[in-house]
């Protein structure tokens, strides 16, 4: 059946699936490093669903038909803290010794991002409806699982938010007004 897909989309999802492996291999990494429970936490539900999701992928382009995407629910755990509180200064590691939970988080967080990226690329790929909406609820998942690690992050003051002035801020947003409703009128000759 896989004679039915385009190239694009076996060139797309190749990449897609090997990048899963890569960030399933690199989970796994981190993990004899991690500290706190709640970041292991994390680390162990987010490898366990990846794993799932990579297996459902393999199926449904075997199986044609046979596998699902199923939705990442990540919890929503508190309100973002916004603004800069005595960030602390940032360097590489000299060793591996030296990896913290803040390291994990950060490179978890950049891999789900990537990984929401390529999927959405992907699927814009895609003639075969069944994969792209595989691709798309996937490139939804790592969003979901970036958010689970920002709020992580966020909450422990590695992930912090600078804000503007007020006054800024209002400025920027009110330069903005609704379009008249309907659009624009085109006229066809």
């Amino acid at each position: 059946m896989a004679s039915h897909y385009g190239a694009h989309e076996i060139m797309e999802l190749h990449e897609v699936l090997t990048d899963t492996i890569d960030g399933i291999n690199q989970f796994q990494l981190y993990r004899p490093h991690v500290k706190d429970q709640q970041l292991r936490s994390i680390l162990d539900k987010q490898i366990q669903f990846m794993t799932q999701e990579y297996n459902n992928m393999v199926q449904a382009i075997n199986q044609r038909g046979m596998g699902h995407a199923v939705p990442y629910r990540a919890p929503r755990t508190a309100r973002p803290v916004y603004g800069l509180h005595q960030p602390e200064s940032q360097a590489p590691n000299v060793s591996a010794d030296e990896i913290d939970d803040r390291d994990i988080a950060s490179g978890m967080l950049g891999c789900h991002k990537a990984s929401a990226v390529m999927r959405m690329m992907a699927s814009l790929e895609c003639a075969d409806r069944e994969l792209r909406s595989m691709l798309q609820q996937g490139a939804v998942n790592c969003a979901e699982q970036a958010y689970e690690v920002w709020q992580y992050m966020n909450q422990k003051g590695f992930y912090q938010v600078p804000t503007l002035q007020d006054v800024t801020t209002h400025t920027m947003i009110n330069t903005f007004t609704t379009a008249p409703h309907g659009g624009m009128r085109y006229q066809f000759q």
